[in-house]
């Protein structure tokens, strides 16, 4: 028996004795690491108003967050073979929880994105440890319920998070949303110093080195894609030069650091996982899905205050229903995950969340509460049914030794995912509401019955306070004003209906996956 399967007897005698212990300390770091990457967003025009910054300058408190933890997640290997997996990841916490402290204390935009970016880099190394602790603690016939439970914290968190952030931004001030993480880090990474396991192969090792060169190209290749995304709708993308070399630096960086891991010793990452299929088409899809879930989350806030005049408060609360559709699709997964074809079940969670998104574009401005809830719902029912089978898929061929690696690799995709989505979106709301405004614009003329007719109603009334002809340029300016409101709408509804074609795209490369064992 021990010769035909000695790698599951090896992985198995290293099983914690009570694995759900364990979970404790994990889910709760998750929890308030994914939540802050997307708590911050409908504070963003109050901390843009703090910190005197328009809302293309404010995406940086975003964007910044999820790049330099991407740049930390590949090193996690290389930090857990240096101070040993779960010293590393009591550091991780509480140097996340300091830096928190820090962005609460911030006095300026500067100082928001310094810190926010030491807060990304502390808790760089925490999504792809607890993956990699969640997966190793329970056999491989319990890994579908473990990753369900797991997904509590990686999809209902960046849900709560507007919410909270919300209600913390209108009864308080925005520098609450981050002093909460404080307490909250402190009794994580006490409960991971009490409960968590720490097999042999996740032990500090001796003589490690780190991988410089790549460090370098890795650092290299994020900030200036960081800075492509961000400033380069602003510059009118390749038509200014250094946004052109600035993309030329990235991708050769990008180029140079995927060589070096691949033929140096003693790298960062280790690139054979990509030569299992699974893992790069799970990979992929869940890039997507992430592009979708942090571009959806940054611009429906958004939309609910700007063009519906909701508070944040409001705001946060009407995507509180996309929490409730998560938590009920995490509970079905955690009990039919090891029973059904999790393709089945990745399937009908893409459906949900491109429906949702098709939905999302067909609204307008008459629309009450409901109409934002039901769609949330939706939504974030697909995002649980997809997000945790997909992992599942992806890692499911692996052994639990490659574990740690392949999640720093995967995560390090999906915040690439995030960052790109939530940057690009900003870029959709801009070229959309000009395409639409110039397909206007023209109605607004002499020529056109009912601009007339709404231009002589408005200056009829306001003739009674001011001269014919200011009134009359008055309520020419309503009707351009009319005209801006209406084309800054069509954008937000292009860019949902985006998401949603994107989503029913992935669908078919489930077919790639071989079908999955149920019992």
């Amino acid at each position: 028996m021990s010769t035909q399967n000695p790698t599951i007897i090896d992985e198995n005698q290293y099983l914690p004795k009570n694995p759900w212990l364990a979970c404790a300390p994990v889910l709760l770091a998750v929890f308030v690491y994914v939540m802050d990457g997307t708590i911050a967003n409908v504070a963003l025009p109050h901390m843009a108003g703090s910190f005197s910054a328009t809302r293309d300058e404010s995406i940086w408190i975003l964007t910044s967050y999820l790049i330099a933890s991407g740049i930390v997640i590949p090193s996690v290997g290389y930090f857990s073979k240096l101070f040993g997996r779960k010293n590393f990841y009591i550091i991780s916490i509480l140097l996340f929880a300091i830096a928190s402290l820090l962005c609460g204390m911030a006095k300026s935009l500067g100082q928001m994105v310094i810190f926010r970016i030491l807060q990304g880099a502390g808790g760089g190394g925490i999504v792809p440890l607890s993956q990699a602790i969640m997966m190793e603690a329970f056999p491989k016939e319990k890994r579908g319920t473990a990753m369900a439970i797991f997904g509590m914290g990686v999809i209902i968190a960046p849900i709560i998070g507007p919410v909270l952030g919300g209600w913390i931004t209108d009864n308080w001030t925005w520098p609450w949303i981050f002093f909460i993480n404080v307490p909250l880090g402190c009794i994580a990474a006490i409960m991971a110093k009490n409960f968590l396991f720490n097999p042999p192969y996740a032990r500090r090792q001796k003589g490690v080195k780190l991988d410089g060169l790549g460090f370098f190209f890795l650092f290299l290749w994020l900030l200036c894609l960081q800075v492509f995304f961000d400033k380069g709708n602003n510059a009118d993308w390749f038509n200014a030069t250094w946004i052109r070399w600035i993309f030329t630096v990235s991708c050769l960086s990008a180029i140079c650091f995927f060589v070096s891991q691949a033929v140096r010793k003693d790298t960062l990452i280790d690139l054979s996982v990509f030569k299992n299929k699974e893992f790069v088409i799970g990979t992929f899809i869940q890039v997507i899905m992430q592009a979708v879930l942090y571009a959806s989350i940054a611009i429906l806030p958004q939309f609910l205050q700007s063009m519906m005049g909701y508070t944040a408060y409001l705001s946060g609360l009407s995507m509180m229903p996309r929490g409730i559709g998560s938590l009920t699709a995490t509970i079905v997964c955690a009990f039919i995950a090891d029973r059904v074809d999790k393709r089945k079940l990745v399937a009908v969670g893409l459906t949900c969340i491109g429906s949702a998104s098709l939905i999302f574009g067909f609204l307008n401005l008459q629309i009450a509460q409901m109409n934002i809830m039901i769609p949330n719902c939706l939504m974030g029912f697909g995002l649980g049914l997809s997000m945790v089978p997909i992992i599942n898929l992806s890692m499911e061929t692996l052994s639990n030794a490659q574990m740690t690696n392949a999640s720093g690799i995967q995560n390090l995709f999906k915040n690439i995912g995030g960052a790109i989505g939530t940057s690009l979106v900003a870029t959709f709301l801009t070229r959309f509401a000009q395409v639409h405004q110039f397909m206007m614009v023209g109605k607004l003329s002499d020529l056109n019955t009912a601009f007339v007719e709404r231009v002589q109603t408005i200056t009829g009334a306001l003739m009674q306070y001011t001269s014919p002809d200011i009134a009359n340029h008055m309520a020419k300016y309503v009707q351009y004003g009319t005209l801006i409101k209406q084309s800054t709408l069509w954008a937000f509804m292009d860019s949902f209906r985006i998401f949603g074609l994107a989503c029913f795209a992935l669908i078919p490369l489930l077919l790639l996956f071989k079908k999955s064992k149920s019992r």
